[in-house]
């Protein structure tokens, strides 16, 4: 039973949430002002809780419409094989996420309350996603959803949070971590292509092709270090984390290109903690600097 809660989770997919928060801590530090680390903290597992809930919500909501069976090619399902019932599923969806709503409130009170607004745009964002009149996640619009909640968002509030203000490098490193980010979900509806389209779930995948799917993913990996110039050419050890980023990307992308089924399992994990990685290493520069 623990197993099938740890698989609903998607370990796996957990580093995308913590890579953005890691990565806006690199730019508060850089802050003349200085930052709290209590609100980066807190943003931390605000993050973390709500992909939780996303991920908990997709399982759910997919059962419920019919579109997950048995004896898919991606990691095991706890609700369709029976594992866990359909209403714990709902209950942790919601208990997880109403969780993350009081850390948001805390958030809030430290940030300005037009940050509740925020807070109930990305509630949303996390239901959306898999349920409701317009399922983002079947309709092609999964990547668009993850550039924003997992990238554009939390970095940008992150650092507002943590600091009292915008700034131009967490906007750039925001576009350049939610690409990463949508880059996940490309490896996972690349492998889940059959399986969609046979319940006629619209990935972007299903609507465009493997081609496609795949030549997106190198494009993002390219686009996210090419919007990442004006801040290396402040910070010249930045070039080699891109160089790296870079080659490790076209080793994943080959890899996708050349797998089919559950073996792509691993390229998505390995696409998560490239991402995280990357963050860690922008901080340690940041740092150091």
């Amino acid at each position: 039973m623990i197993h099938a809660w740890i698989e609903a989770m998607r370990l796996r997919t957990l580093p995308v949430s913590l890579a953005g928060v890691a990565a806006a801590w690199g730019v508060a530090i850089s802050s003349p002002t200085g930052y709290s680390s209590v609100a980066v903290i807190a943003c931390c597992l605000f993050a973390l809780l709500c992909q939780i809930s996303s991920n908990f919500a997709n399982e759910y909501f997919d059962f419920k419409n019919g579109l997950d069976r048995p004896g898919r090619e991606g990691p095991r399902r706890g609700v369709t094989e029976g594992d866990i019932t359909p209403s714990a599923m709902r209950n942790a969806t919601f208990g997880t996420l109403a969780i993350a709503c009081v850390i948001g409130l805390w958030i809030a009170w430290q940030g300005g309350w037009w940050l509740i607004g925020a807070g109930i745009v990305i509630a949303l964002g996390v239901l959306a996603y898999s349920s409701g009149p317009y399922p983002l996640s079947h309709h092609g619009l999964g990547e668009v959803a993850v550039l924003f909640f997992f990238g554009i968002i939390p970095v940008n509030l992150t650092v507002y949070v943590s600091t009292g203000q915008f700034m131009t490098d967490a906007i750039l490193l925001s576009i350049a971590i939610g690409l990463m980010g949508s880059n996940v979900l490309i490896v996972n509806n690349y492998r889940d292509i059959d399986d969609d389209r046979v319940v006629n779930k619209n990935t972007l995948a299903v609507i465009f092709g493997r081609h496609t799917a795949s030549n997106l993913y190198m494009l993002n990996g390219l686009v996210s270090q090419a919007v990442m110039i004006p801040i290396w050419e402040r910070m010249a050890a930045g070039w080699i984390i891109s160089a790296v980023y870079l080659l490790i990307h076209v080793i994943l992308w080959r890899m996708l290109t050349s797998r089919q089924g559950a073996s792509l399992t691993p390229v998505l994990g390995m696409t998560a903690v490239t991402m995280f990685i990357f963050s860690l290493l922008f901080d340690a520069i940041v740092a150091l600097t």
